[in-house]
């Protein structure tokens, strides 16, 4: 079996068997003429669960015919225009074939001795992208598997700066519409069932930052620690932008830690036209940012960034076999002093080979498009009379629910969207995602293809009415 460990003496078989996997993708991206088959659990488990793995097939082209029928031939392809669930981006080229380089060579980017010059492209790209965001020179950061890591990784250390022995005084203050990996990271981290303070929205899905006053002067009221404010740059659910400034100015005169989650709406970074939408982003103390999302960049791609590099060392630990004190002060550079992780895949390489060849005009260009077509397709949806469209975009999210015509019990309304998603994915025709807005279920567009047009959008929602209209008067035929 050593002829398929690849090294000098497998180069040839890795390069035909490795040209051949390519191909077949390339074949399926070539020929996808929807997002998704529509097959369902029941018939797609009775395949896998045929397989006996004790059994090899022992030859790569019967494998790959395999994996044809158990995978290929019915995953949900992000590439596709009508691809507009959640935060999945289609991926650029550069970032692919970055993706194969790190994968063969198989760096781990713990330590220097495993990864060399790995270890510097990961470094200067948190240079980079800590000036992008204007963090300052004392900045640093490291690579992550996703905004998850990042937001516990940066409360973390904003529970540590918050330099008190008693955890359960600490309290985190974040939207109502912020991502469930705060209330996930407090949990985790220790902290109290009520150590997350929801802070309302107003009808713009941003933090009310007079609501944020409030909390925070009750907090020292009361003798409690403001440990963090997470601000979001960019929400799961309706792509809004905290007032980053003013959550600034409170976190300072409150003494907290000010964290941004900017793993949607890092993509404005790069951005030529909407920079200024997350203006103040420069006053926090950490961000995270997912490059897999609005970078294009295959999962995973990640990084929290922050202001004082000093602040990193409430994740370092040294092993003598692994990054020994000593390591410090011979100025050799591991990365394992920052992260959470130990070993940790090469991924810095994907946006590496991106800014090379794309530049980050070329990738900003990209999310300003799909910026645009959210704009375009607020218009549409305002100017439909089938539809509720919840808040005018900031960047490229659209949430909304179909309205009958008639007079029409809200559950049932409910019922007759949630049918219509369910319907649609079943159909293979275009995937969308759910929400609730004020207990209410709605459907949802993330766009983030830059080839998804507003016909596309103007199809779907077509299809989406007449799902619906199909469901409501099936519904009355029921009840007479």
């Amino acid at each position: 079996m050593r002829s398929h460990l690849l090294n000098d003496t497998t180069a040839e078989t890795y390069r035909r068997s490795v040209t051949e996997g390519i191909e077949r993708v390339a074949a399926k991206l070539a020929t996808t003429t929807k997002p998704f088959t529509g097959v369902g659990v029941d018939a797609l488990s009775p395949r896998i669960d045929a397989i006996d793995l004790d059994k090899p097939l022992l030859d790569t082209t019967a494998v790959l015919d395999e994996l044809e029928d158990v995978y290929l031939r019915d995953a949900v392809y992000f590439h596709h225009p009508r691809y507009l669930a959640h935060l999945n981006c289609p991926v650029v080229i550069p970032a692919v074939l970055g993706e194969a380089v790190l994968s063969a060579v198989n760096s781990s980017l713990d330590t220097w001795d495993q990864s060399a010059g790995g270890t510097l492209i990961e470094r200067k790209l948190i240079d980079w992208t800590t000036a992008r965001i204007g963090l300052g020179p004392v900045a640093d950061g490291v690579f992550t598997s996703g905004g998850t890591q990042s937001n516990l990784q940066a409360l973390l250390l904003a529970r540590e700066e918050a330099k008190t022995d008693n955890l359960a005084d600490l309290r985190i203050f974040a939207s109502e519409v912020s991502h469930f990996s705060v209330k996930k990271s407090a949990k985790l981290l220790g902290l109290g069932g009520d150590a997350v303070v929801s802070v309302p929205v107003g009808a713009d899905k941003r933090m009310q930052t007079v609501a944020l006053a409030r909390e925070l002067e009750r907090c020292e009221r009361e003798g409690l620690v403001p440990m963090a404010v997470v601000a979001t740059a960019g929400t799961t659910d309706f792509g809004s932008i905290d007032p980053l400034p003013e959550i600034a100015e409170l976190c300072e005169q409150y003494g907290a830690w000010m964290h941004v989650d900017a793993a949607y709406g890092c993509g404005l970074l790069a951005s030529l036209k909407y920079r200024d939408r997350i203006e103040g982003i420069e006053r926090a103390d950490s961000v995270t940012v997912d490059y897999h999302k609005s970078f294009f960049q295959p999962v995973s791609s990640s990084a929290v960034l922050v202001k004082d590099a000093a602040t990193l060392r409430h994740a370092t630990y040294h092993a003598e076999y692994l990054n020994p004190r000593r390591m410090v002060q011979e100025r050799i550079p591991n990365q394992v002093d920052k992260s959470l992780q130990t070993t940790r895949r090469f991924d810095a390489l994907k946006l590496w080979m991106t800014l090379r060849v794309m530049g980050a005009d070329g990738v900003g260009e990209l999310f300003d498009e799909v910026c645009d077509l959210a704009a375009e397709g607020w218009k549409l949806l305002a100017a439909d009379p089938r539809f509720d469209v919840v808040v005018e975009p900031t960047l490229s999210t659209l949430v909304f629910r179909y309205i009958p015509a008639a007079v029409t019990d809200p559950a049932e309304i409910d019922r007759a969207n949630l049918y219509a998603r369910k319907a649609l994915f079943a159909s293979g025709d275009a995937v969308v995602a759910g929400t609730k807005v004020g207990g209410r279920h709605y459907l949802k567009f993330t766009l983030l293809n830059p080839e998804t047009t507003v016909e596309d959008m103007s199809v779907v929602l077509d299809l989406i009415a007449g799902h619906a209209e199909q469901y409501l008067g099936e519904s009355l035929d029921r009840a007479s």
